[in-house]
């Protein structure tokens, strides 16, 4: 597509000796950063060439063209570039999303990228609406956070608003996403949305029970009373008890318990696990078991196993632990057990 591309150079200057050392992350904007030393001086330029290319590199999905985007975030953000690289992060998103790379213009220039936000969430294609929830989230994994919604996240709102029934899954699961993230810093302005908007509709009740994931996690009882899980204490658990009261690392441990109640109720089921770490503290983890509804003097056997094998996301530790039962978001019952290296 740009017969006067320097192949061998610029692989040359992508795989040094410290390549390997690098993160995902580190190694799409090395590759972006390179891209502006052997693509056309002239920006406008580079940016046709890429239009050819990017098509065939699969779809957002399928395929991983994601330093295109970044190479916007790092040459296209003067004034003069602007409408070029907001045309240009809109139409590589289906190929590559956009999300990280619109985040500098967000922090740069906020009002006016936001207002070419809400411009996206109106937009036919289903990953530029999705770019214009996903962009804006202000905890988005791997990216710049933006301190500015998290203190302030009402500019988001308008977005969420206009997507919050939309019929794309994909902007469904970012809208869910991007209320979350607000829930860490907000928790009574999404309490508030989730009373107005839940019973909407079948897209907008999963996108807010979803978007409530955290607060129903942490047991915030205005939280679980919108989506019918009230007080719990009614219901009783009997027979709570551990397969071992010892086990290894890299081993299982299985816990079974009924529940019984006397009045039909929904019920919210989880668990939580107080874990040993390095430094003999223990941080707690919540797992669900499950959300489901129980007639009149029902009772129910539930058994689940957990399993200890280390993982890159969690190394065990010895010692005591904890595991607590969780029912509609009260700790009702726990029972300790012993994990041996």
């Amino acid at each position: 597509m740009y017969r006067d591309f320097q192949v061998e150079e610029f692989l040359d200057s992508i795989f040094d000796e410290t390549w390997n050392d690098l993160e995902l992350k580190d190694r799409v904007y090395r590759i972006s950063k390179k891209l502006g030393c052997y693509l056309p001086a002239d920006y406008q330029e580079a940016i046709r060439v890429i239009d050819q290319v990017i098509p065939h590199y699969g779809t957002w999905v399928s395929g991983f063209a994601g330093f295109f985007p970044i190479f916007i975030e790092l040459y296209g953000q003067d004034e003069a570039n602007w409408e070029t690289s907001m045309a240009a992060l809109a139409r590589y998103t289906p190929y590559a999303s956009s999300e990280i790379a619109v985040r500098p213009f967000i922090i740069n220039n906020e009002e006016r990228m936001m207002s070419q936000m809400y411009e996206w969430s109106n937009d036919e294609d289903e990953l530029v609406r999705r770019l214009a929830s996903e962009g804006c989230r202000p905890q988005l994994p791997w990216a710049q956070s933006l301190p500015n919604f998290k203190n302030d996240p009402s500019p988001i709102l308008p977005i969420i608003e206009r997507l919050r029934a939309d019929k794309s899954t994909h902007v469904q699961k970012s809208i869910a996403n991007n209320l979350n993230d607000i829930s860490k810093t907000h928790p009574e302005l999404v309490t508030e949305l989730a009373k107005k908007w839940y019973g909407e509709n079948e897209v907008t009740d999963w996108v807010v029970k979803q978007g409530c994931r955290t607060l129903l996690k942490k047991g915030i009882r205005e939280a679980l009373i919108i989506f019918g899980y009230n007080d719990g204490t009614s219901i009783s658990i009997e027979n709570f008890s551990l397969n071992a009261s010892e086990i290894s690392i890299g081993e299982s441990v299985t816990f079974s318990f009924k529940l019984f109640t006397m009045n039909a109720t929904k019920v919210r089921i989880e668990y939580a696990i107080d874990f040993v770490k390095k430094n003999g503290k223990r941080s707690r983890k919540i797992f669900k078991i499950s959300e489901t509804s129980l007639k009149k003097d029902e009772r129910k056997l539930y058994e689940k196993t957990h399993s200890f094998i280390d993982r890159s996301t969690r190394q065990h530790n010895e010692g005591v632990h904890t595991i607590s039962l969780i029912i509609n978001g009260i700790v009702r019952e726990s029972l300790d057990f012993r994990l041996e290296s």
